[in-house]
């Protein structure tokens, strides 16, 4: 059964301590540090920043006296929770859950206990689980981070939330969670495909980093960036397209017409195609030396 697969692959990760603390506290508690000593810096630094005439007014503002309203800086990390920091670190689980059982040889002794799709499928479970985890520490680390900055630049803290920024939070939250699920899910493909952890790690980082450059690549090609080419080979800005459509922040330019159904369709595909071709292939797969 599923159950019996998710419950089995959510205790072996829980015993793999090494790649469940790489996973999922490693980016938050830099985060942490990373912010605390920014705004060390920021405080040390606050005479000659506010009489420099070049300095972005974001930085001034970051000095100003004005209260820090705390679920604005939540809802504004929503943005952020499928950031490359965490999609490089949690990639360190999937790809050990992915391709654990090959590298170990185990493949033989847990395939003739559950169907192949269900023992593939739990591991896809336990992954949606451990990005899960990762975002709701980055959570907590960004609001340790925001009350560290909120002592040392003696900025008082405010709490002000509307419907609208819940509804956007957990709007963003959501597609955030389905852009980290589908970078993952290439390394399950390539898991599979291959039989390899450092292929389940490093074709993601190569895919992801490819697609990334393909706006400037099809530009040169005279292809815009909003057509359906542009957007399906880039799943990066099919998501940033579906934050923009829910975030509903004034003064943004509102999207090109017809890109909010090409971005749908583009995240549908990145997160269907890899999970029908890992199941297609690892059906047939011989496992008996596995």
């Amino acid at each position: 059964m599923l159950a019996d697969a998710i419950r089995a692959e959510g205790y072996r990760l829980t015993k793999n301590r090494t790649a469940l603390l790489w996973s999922t506290l490693f980016v938050p508690v830099m985060s942490i540090v990373f912010g605390a000593l920014g705004a060390f810096f920021l405080k040390s630094s606050q005479a000659r920043i506010e009489v420099d005439s070049k300095m972005p007014p974001q930085v001034l503002e970051m000095l100003s006296s004005a209260p820090i309203n705390v679920a604005q800086a939540v809802v504004d990390a929503a943005a952020k929770l499928d950031g490359p920091p965490l999609l490089l670190f949690v990639l360190i689980g999937a790809a050990t859950l992915y391709a654990g059982d090959y590298r170990w040889e185990t493949w033989r002794l847990i395939s003739a206990r559950n169907s192949r799709t269900n023992l593939l499928l739990g591991k896809l479970v336990v992954v949606g689980l451990l990005i899960l985890a990762a975002q709701v520490l980055l959570l907590v680390g960004g609001l340790v981070e925001v009350l560290i900055r909120g002592t040392i630049l003696a900025r008082p803290l405010v709490f002000e939330a509307t419907g609208q920024m819940v509804g956007q939070f957990f709007s963003v939250a959501a597609i955030s969670w389905l852009g980290a699920i589908q970078f993952t899910m290439i390394g399950m493909l390539a898991a599979v495909l291959t039989r390899s952890l450092l292929a389940g790690l490093f074709v993601p980082i190569v895919i992801g980093v490819a697609t990334a450059l393909s706006p400037q690549l099809l530009a040169g090609a005279g292809i815009e960036p909003d057509s359906w080419l542009a957007v399906l080979v880039n799943p990066g800005s099919a998501i940033d397209a579906l934050k923009a459509a829910v975030s509903h922040n004034p003064g943004a330019p509102p999207l090109p017409d017809g890109l909010l159904p090409k971005a749908i369709v583009s995240l549908a595909l990145w997160l269907l195609a890899p999970l029908a071709a890992a199941l297609a292939l690892f059906q047939r797969q011989d496992l008996s030396k596995e």
